[in-house]
């Protein structure tokens, strides 16, 4: 399901962001930039393999891990192995019918 969540996101630098069960957008346009729902349904993906909670507590320590190694918080936020597997095959838009389960962890 997506939601057109304007206000919130805004004030954020995403255009969309996934928390489980829902994909929120910041444009309505957005809605059909098959790229970006992608993206959010590969950590849609990610986040019911982790049972969901799992997912938020091990994406937040891999925040961050990096961010004290890097110093950066944008570097960190993309190098999170969620990230780097939704970004890697985010324009793949065959990819959920073919991934294997957890394979986010080749991106680790």
């Amino acid at each position: 399901m997506i939601i057109i969540c304007q206000k919130p996101l805004k004030k954020l630098k995403i255009n969309g962001i996934a928390l489980f069960p829902f994909i929120f957008i910041r444009n309505p346009e957005d809605k059909k930039n098959n790229v970006l729902i992608n993206h959010e349904k590969i950590h849609l993906r990610q986040q019911m393999e982790m049972l969901v909670i799992f997912f938020y507590i091990f994406y937040v320590v891999e925040y961050y891990y990096w961010l004290m190694k890097l110093k950066d918080a944008d570097q960190a936020y993309l190098r999170i192995s969620f990230e780097r597997e939704a970004y890697a095959n985010e324009h793949n838009l065959d990819y959920l019918n073919v991934r294997k389960f957890w394979s986010f962890r080749k991106y680790l």
